[in-house]
């Protein structure tokens, strides 16, 4: 396997589906009133923000030389279980896409050397953080899966 095919798998785990649900499957078609429940540990809505921040900071670190580490588990989850608006929902579901793109363009840029040490960090490599998001995002995707089903919401 040759660099380009590992990159192109690389950045297709991202948003992988062959093994698990996506993350656009997981929260099509969730009606407002079941955003902020709580079926088991966490509402939709703390799974939805937790999978964009960690996401989001993940992605800070890996490019960003003045990364500033979070507190966790504080900053990685939403102070309410609900959403404060529906317009807040949207917002998060787009900044999750966002920044999954930004993620896999990161996995497909032959200029950079997935193996390398990220200069600011303390040993990780970019082709680690990128494997961190897709591991971390496919565990609470299932999660999200459960309190769907939970709430009587999973159609599939």
């Amino acid at each position: 396997m040759n660099d380009h095919d590992v990159r192109e798998y690389l950045a297709k785990t991202l948003a992988w589906e062959d093994a698990h649900v996506g993350f656009d499957a997981a929260v099509a078609d969730i009606p407002d009133e079941y955003r902020g429940k709580r079926a088991g540990a966490h509402s939709l809505w703390e799974l939805v923000e937790h999978l964009r921040i960690t996401q989001h900071d993940i992605l800070d670190f890996s490019r960003n030389p003045n990364y500033h580490e979070m507190e966790w588990p504080k900053d990685y989850w939403p102070a309410t279980p609900a959403p404060p608006s529906s317009a807040a929902w949207d917002d998060s579901l787009a900044a999750f896409r966002r920044d999954r793109e930004a993620l896999r363009q990161m996995a497909l840029d032959t200029s950079l050397d997935l193996t390398q040490k990220i200069p600011h960090g303390d040993g990780q490599t970019y082709l680690r953080e990128l494997l961190l998001v897709a591991d971390h995002s496919a565990y609470h995707l299932g999660q999200l899966v459960l309190v769907r089903q939970s709430l009587g919401i999973w159609k599939r």
